[in-house]
């Protein structure tokens, strides 16, 4: 065989595991909006490199463009040799990868090659990635999708960790999505993933799954945050069996009181968010539920919340949404201690 060799994504796309490690080669900006799942970032020219070289090649001319940018890849890819691979045995096989599968990935794939390592370029690079991505998520594979239904603070996110914690396939696309999925729902110092990271890290879960056996997700709408769901796997989820999860509201009062700490801490964030909703509420409501942040009185305000927002708009979009609600499995949970939540995904997943 001889190396570099060249494969496109199509080739490789269930054998990522079977690589010793995964690199990308271009910058850090680029990698930080997306890249192949358990990629690391070995750039051959960073952001500012890659900016003085491109405006050499537009100021003065491309072969002044390609020597200065030759020196800068030669340093950077010596660099990265020096730092993490120095101690890599000679069966150590890598795929690399740039935008393009050209230059950037071309450059450190050959001197890998002349090393002596089976490297692997990546055809196409991360934009034949992404063209297969996006190909793949318009028609996802059949699953055996179980849907957790349930209002507001019923435990469904606890319940989708305590399954995937004794072993059972889950797509958890809130926590792909680095959101509760509310106007509430951001999680405090973790913005989220770019769409394109959030499309990837979705193919790479379902990919991985045995159709044979159950997938648990939750009852999501077709965005998460600013997100968007992929449309042939929305269609997919609602059509699925449903879970009817069960908890008292007193109990659900006291697991958004836990989930949403970050709010207790300081009311300004909160209220602003709650200044969102007064195109439904007015302005009105909206200044009570604020006062009620502002003065501290959490659990009166959760609980208005739930009464006069959440459960309502819940009990409109279930039925219209999972047209097989009605004939959901019924959950009952007795409270939510890790093992309320353990003896229900137990029933689920025994």
């Amino acid at each position: 065989m001889k190396y570099p060799e060249i494969l496109r994504f199509a080739d490789i796309a269930g054998r990522l595991g079977e690589f010793d490690a995964i690199i990308d080669a271009r910058s850090p900006s680029e990698y930080a909006l997306d890249h192949l799942p358990d990629a690391i970032n070995c750039p051959v020219l960073n952001d500012e490199e890659r900016i003085q070289v491109g405006t050499t090649y537009k100021q003065v001319n491309s072969f002044e463009a390609r020597k200065m940018g030759a020196a800068m890849v030669a340093r950077n890819i010596s660099a990265h040799i020096d730092a993490l691979w120095l101690d890599k045995p000679r069966d150590w096989r890598p795929l690399v990868y740039c935008w393009r599968g050209g230059n950037r990935s071309g450059s450190l794939a050959h001197i890998m090659a002349k090393i002596g390592w089976p490297v692997v370029q990546l055809d196409g690079g991360y934009k034949d990635f992404r063209q297969f991505v996006s190909s793949a998520l318009e028609h996802p594979p059949a699953l055996d999708y179980r849907v957790v239904c349930g209002t507001t603070g019923s435990g469904k996110s606890r319940l989708l960790q305590t399954l995937e914690s004794i072993g059972a396939q889950v797509l958890d696309l809130e926590q792909l999505a680095a959101h509760r999925g509310s106007v509430l729902g951001g999680l405090p110092s973790q913005p989220q993933p770019t769409q394109k990271a959030f499309e990837t890290a979705i193919w790479d879960r379902l990919h991985r799954f045995d159709p044979a056996l159950p997938v648990f997700v939750e009852s999501e709408s077709k965005k998460v945050g600013a997100l968007r769901v992929p449309g042939a796997l929305m269609e997919q989820i609602r059509a699925a069996r449903c879970i009817s999860l069960q908890l008292s509201r007193a109990h659900r009062v006291q697991l958004l009181m836990e989930d949403y700490q970050h709010y207790t801490q300081d009311a300004g964030p909160l209220n602003e968010q709650l200044g969102y909703l007064a195109a439904l509420h007015g302005n009105e409501k909206i200044s009570n539920w604020q006062s009620l942040a502002s003065e501290g009185r959490m659990a009166e305000l959760v609980e208005a919340l739930l009464a006069e927002h959440y459960d309502p708009a819940y009990t409109r979009s279930i039925g219209r949404n999972f047209p097989r609600i009605a004939n959901a499995q019924v959950l009952d949970l007795p409270g939510i201690a890790p093992a309320d939540m353990l003896a229900a995904a137990r029933q689920l997943h025994p």
